[in-house]
């Protein structure tokens, strides 16, 4: 299908699933592989803008179409931020896309991703109705805590219209150390030791090359800098510089790194099953690998689809689940674990698969 719809309102948005018998949403594109599926592409971009915002309350709810640095930039003004680490924003990427992605950055090694901040969402569901599940507060709740199945479900429940989160004061000051490790179990016992420290670490990724852990440290000036000491005795490394660090943490959101023309693979992976992955991976050529969150998260970059076979049979030989975001490889990768709860959301919210099915 090449039919392709961009509403310019709530009306519009109703009106455009009530009359199309199968559709996806999309956002900017940042992940095309999410939306390359045989379904009329409804285009959020003209559905923009922080509709509340209350600083005090650390909240915003912001239609989804929205760019995520419009966000950053509003709540920045405020001195807060998305604690998550939203990936691929300057290179445009949505609210909504992030959600419906699932997508966090290096900071959910300490702050959770994108289900820990989600308070709300307003959504389109396959009736045509538009419907409003969880709240604009921080606030405990009993109930079906509905927003978090949209986290992560690629459009397949339900259009998103407006989305509602809480966030966090920016921190006083950062600072990054950068480790060298000769090897993945190097790095592992890395990750694991400074995981179970004391030091409340933001991030813990190890870079692409897989020859240097970046360790990232928020908070007052001060103890940034006796914490830093402490890191520096236990292992040899060095401080980055403000400008390099920033380089470093924006390279990787932004996935700089990454084959340019060839597959991104989003892999969920444990410490322990991120060793076992990494032997295939090492006979992979030209793979490119960023582990992420301290071995919780994987990046996984090959210069063609023809590899995509060969990363599906180490992924499961691993154990491990993978979501494609972009190249010509099948959408899931690896094991595909089926919680019977996500078939009964979708059976709930779309009855008629008016959206592609999860698989599709």
């Amino acid at each position: 299908m090449s039919m392709f719809l961009q509403p310019s309102s709530l009306p519009d948005l109703v009106e455009a699933v009530r009359a199309t018998p199968r559709l996806l949403a999309m956002g900017a594109g940042t992940k095309p592989r999410l939306s390359a599926v045989d379904a009329v592409k409804l285009s959020m971009t003209h559905l923009t803008g922080v509709i509340e915002y209350e600083p005090e309350e650390f909240t915003f709810t912001a239609l989804a179409g929205t760019p995520v640095r419009e966000i950053a930039a509003a709540l920045a003004e405020r001195g807060q931020y998305l604690p998550f680490d939203p990936l691929l924003v300057e290179t445009g990427a949505t609210i909504g896309g992030t959600v419906a992605a699932g997508l966090s950055g290096p900071r959910r090694f300490r702050f959770g991703g994108v289900r820990d901040f989600i308070l709300g969402v307003r959504f389109v569901d396959g009736g045509g109705r538009l419907l409003r599940v969880g709240g604009k507060v921080v606030k405990n709740a009993a109930g079906f805590d509905l927003p978090k199945f949209f986290v992560g479900s690629l459009g397949r429940f339900g259009v998103l219209a407006e989305v509602t989160f809480k966030v966090f004061p920016r921190p006083a000051s950062n600072l990054t150390l950068q480790l060298p490790v000769g090897n993945a179990g190097t790095a592992a016992r890395v990750f694991s030791e400074a995981a179970n420290s004391r030091w409340e670490l933001a991030a813990l990724d190890l870079l692409p090359g897989g020859q240097a852990i970046a360790l990232r440290l928020a908070g007052p000036a001060a103890a940034l800098a006796e914490i830093s000491r402490e890191i520096l005795a236990r292992w040899p490394g060095e401080r980055l510089a403000g400008a390099d660090a920033e380089k470093t943490w924006t390279g990787l959101r932004e996935f700089r790194w990454a084959q340019p023309d060839g597959i991104l693979v989003k892999a969920a992976t444990t410490p322990a099953s991120w060793l076992a992955l990494n032997a295939s991976l090492s006979a992979l050529e030209d793979a490119r690998v960023h582990v992420s969150a301290g071995g919780h998260q994987a990046f996984i970059s090959l210069p063609s689809a023809a590899q995509s076979a060969a990363l599906d049979d180490g992924l499961r030989r691993a154990a491990v689940s993978a979501v494609t975001l972009r190249g010509n490889a099948p959408l899931w990768l690896g094991a595909r674990p089926r919680p019977a709860i996500g078939q009964a959301v979708k059976e709930a919210l779309d009855p008629q698969y008016r959206f592609p099915a999860l698989d599709d």
